[in-house]
């Protein structure tokens, strides 16, 4: 795609290196090696990719600094963060997301170059993950609260609470490369961790101007922030063993070789988000107006680069032709262009290799039998190709084994429902499902099944992960622990306690303990 009128404020009028970097609360001037950051969207009238800037190219000496930053900040359990009263780790909390909030501008513009979300979708995840900051907050609170108690069961009391787990090496993906990053990340600082993090490949740039909020608004240690690859730097501090948390959203490739370094892996927590396979079952009775609409957005949204994207349909055979049509009619409607233009749908794809790839599935799928049902289907420019509707597929085409992460839409027939039910069962995912139809009598006994084989079953919609009040994980190769506001506070902290005996000598030990507050832990102060 070529220069269309970008508009001022969106232009790109400098370029950004990137030399800070965050280790033990000082921002550090990187003068090594670097790698450049380009966009795919062209800044000229002649296709070219642009310019953004360029990262710190680290490697082993600097994540073990990171490393070391952070054991030093948790110090053993005694250090200032993890020791630290709830409500004053609240209110460095709220001092970041103020912060945050006056970089909105920025990030927004970085969130559409780096890797090419709508202007829309981009102000969304923004917004949306200050308001996931916020509610955080506010369940972090609730929890305190229900908290601020004494038990007493068979003569022993107890007071319990949540306590941090230690260091957490936080790795996030380039597709919500602010949102869901900061799903592992706020709710592992809150709780009490430090944290080392390292951003995505894509979606870099967009965390330098948070540099200094995260260094100015928690102690020396508690973030610290690397750049580079992984393997060069989230390798080598896998290696020392020392990190009690890994937290990743991305390929189960990636986990399985970082949680595979780690030398003893039964004391690792693994907070992961991983890919996906969500079918879509449109059973004959199914809405069909609603049911292209939802699945329009389930399979393309940021073109189908979401790991709760739709990524096959299996769709009734007596209505197959139908949906078939109209669905190609609107895929080809949809407008493609620059993330800030007006009423944009398909947006450059962020990774230059991903249109080859895309072609890959396509030839694979047409060798074996399936046909392009969409005109446009296919066709490339210089920095995207066109959703391609394949169809029929078949269980030996790649792209219906593979997370193909980007637009090329599987669909497949069935006249027996057992038969999407048995491929959900032999997949190796177990995410979401969307659920088209009316019949209450065929919906009930699959509703019952199906919330046996994912995590979330969604009536005559999409999947989507929000709101993130609800629970987000899934099973088999796609999760482990939950995310969601409540979920994400528990699963980076567990339940630890003080218990006595109930007699005098402790009677009046705990006593004094809650009127000197001298104990940051026992506490039944209430947090409003």
């Amino acid at each position: 795609m070529v220069k269309t009128n970008i508009p001022a404020e969106y232009e790109i009028k400098e370029v950004i290196h990137q030399k800070q970097y965050l280790i033990n609360g000082e921002l550090k001037t990187w003068d090594g090696k670097t790698s450049e950051v380009y966009s795919t969207i062209s800044s000229t009238d002649e296709y070219a990719p642009t310019l953004l800037g360029s990262i710190p190219d680290m490697e082993e000496k600097e994540a073990l600094e990171a490393l070391g930053a952070a054991l030093k900040a948790f110090d053993k359990g005694k250090g200032a963060w993890p020791t630290m009263r709830v409500n004053e780790r609240i209110e460095c909390m709220e001092l970041f997301v103020k912060k945050m909030q006056s970089k909105r501008e920025e990030i927004v513009k970085l969130l559409m170059w780096e890797i090419g979300k709508s202007l829309p979708d981009s102000q969304k995840e923004f917004d949306r993950t200050v308001e996931y900051i916020n509610d955080t907050i506010e369940d972090y609170k609730q929890l305190d609260r229900d908290a601020a108690k004494f038990e007493k069961n068979d003569g022993v009391y107890a007071h319990i609470r949540r306590g941090p787990l230690g260091v957490v090496l936080c790795l996030g993906p380039y597709n919500y490369p602010l949102n869901e990053t900061f799903a592992l990340l706020i709710p592992a600082i809150i709780m009490g961790n430090t944290t080392i993090f390292k951003p995505a490949k894509h979606g870099v740039l967009l965390i330098t101007p948070l540099l200094e909020a995260f260094q100015s608004s928690f102690p020396k240690g508690v973030v610290n922030i690397v750049f580079g690859r992984g393997r060069a730097v989230a390798a080598p501090i896998m290696k020392t063993g020392k990190v009690d948390v890994l937290a990743l959203i991305g390929n189960s490739k990636s986990a399985n070789a970082l949680q595979n370094q780690h030398p003893k892996s039964n004391r690792l927590r693994l907070v992961l988000g991983l890919e996906a396979k969500n079918p879509a079952i449109i059973l004959p009775d199914a809405d069909l107006d609603l049911t292209v609409d939802e699945c329009i957005a389930g399979t393309l949204s940021f073109n189908g680069q979401r790991c709760t994207a739709l990524k096959v349909i299996y769709v009734h055979e007596d209505i197959a032709e139908e949906f078939n049509k109209r669905f190609a009619k609107r895929v080809d409607a949809l407008k493609f262009g620059n993330p800030w233009e007006e009423g944009v749908k398909l947006t450059p794809l962020p990774e230059p290799g991903k249109p080859a790839y895309i072609q890959e599935l396509i030839d694979d799928a047409r060798e074996k039998g399936a046909r392009i049902l969409n005109k446009k289907g296919g066709q490339h420019s210089e920095n995207y190709i066109w959703p391609a509707i394949l169809y029929p597929v078949n269980k030996d085409m790649r792209v219906y084994k593979e997370e193909q992460f980007g637009p090329v839409v599987p669909i497949l027939t069935f006249k027996d429902i057992e038969e999407p039910l048995d491929d959900m069962a032999e997949s190796n995912y177990g995410q979401q499902v969307s659920l088209f139809g009316k019949d209450v009598y065929a919906i009930a006994p699959l509703i019952d099944t199906l919330v046996n084989l994912v995590c979330r079953v969604n009536l005559n919609s999409s999947c989507q992960r929000g709101p993130d009040v609800y629970p987000f994980t899934g099973r088999k190769d796609s999760a482990q622990a939950t995310l969601s506001v409540h979920d994400a506070l528990r699963s980076f902290s567990v339940r630890t306690f003080v218990a006595f005996k109930d007699n005098s000598l402790n009677t009046e030990t705990v006593e004094q303990l809650l009127e000197s507050k001298l104990s940051n832990f026992i506490s039944t102060d209430y947090i409003l």
